[in-house]
Formats: structure tokens, sequence, C-alpha cells
């Protein structure tokens, strides 16, 4: 292993793992890393330089891009299924610089006839970037990925 990737190694946080991205758009503003804490999933990246702005910011597109699948994430994790996002709602507070470890999560509040209102989060330490809401639709049914559960198992 070469110097370079264990820096790499060493700057993510105990618990995250990459996520598996090698398709799509998700592939293109990786890498992205989960992590599972019991009942509590989160998401995280590193900003680096193709997330940013003019600034040296994250952009405000990747942030959109990024709270749209970690909040969203929570329907795979409960249903095993593919998702589309139905309604996405953002209030920016702060901003993110290169190099930051930017993590996001949400809470669901409701779901009725597989869709998800949830609540959601984004942050840097102890700064919140963003907060918001969003509402998810579960879609087709899969094979259960790491760390998710079978439908109908709740």
């Amino acid at each position: 292993m070469s110097d370079d990737e264990f820096q790499s190694m060493a700057a993510i946080p105990q618990g995250y793992a990459p996520l598996d991205a090698r398709r799509g758009f998700v592939s293109l503003i990786g890498p992205l890393y989960r992590r599972q804490d019991g009942e509590r999933y989160s998401m995280a990246f590193r900003v680096s330089e193709q997330h940013t702005n003019g600034m040296a910011n994250a952009h405000g597109g990747m942030l959109m891009s990024f709270a749209d699948m970690a909040w969203g994430h929570v329907v795979a994790i409960e249903t095993s299924s593919y998702w589309v996002t139905v309604r996405l709602t953002l209030d920016f507070l702060s901003s993110a610089k290169l190099g930051d470890w930017v993590e996001g999560g949400s809470e669901v509040l409701s779901r009725e006839n597989d869709l998800y209102l949830v609540q959601g989060r984004i942050w840097n330490g102890d700064r919140t970037l963003i907060t918001g809401s969003g509402m998810f639709k579960a879609l087709e049914r899969r094979d259960p990925r790491p760390g998710e559960r079978a439908y109908g198992r709740n």
C-alpha cells in the first residue's frame, strides 16, 4: 500500500465503509461512505476538488445530491427496494471546505403506502450544514444488501 493510499484510509473515520457505487451518477460524485451503528445509519464523503465551487467550498449541488442520498437511504435499509425522491426541501446553514468530512443522516417521521417522510441533517463535526426534509417512495423490491432488512420485516 502506498503512503497516499494509507493516508487516504486513515482519513476515513472508524466504522465507515465505502459505498459500492460503480455505475451511474453516484460513481461520478464519490467516493461515498456509509456507517451502521445499531439502528442508526449515516453516509459521508470527504470534500475533494471535484466537489467544490470557485470558492473551494462544497458546491451546493453536491450537498443537495448528497442529502438526497443520505436521507433517502433509509428506504433501502427498511425495505430492500429501489426508491425515488418525491420531494426534497433543504435549508443551507453553513458551508463545507475542501478537505472537510461531511456526514448526513435522517429519521423517519412517517411511512404510508410506500411513502417515507424523513427529517434530515448534513453536518461537519459539530457544525450543521443543512437541515430539511424529504419524501421518498419505495419502488421495486430486490434482494437485501448488507445492513438492509428483508422486505416485510420491521
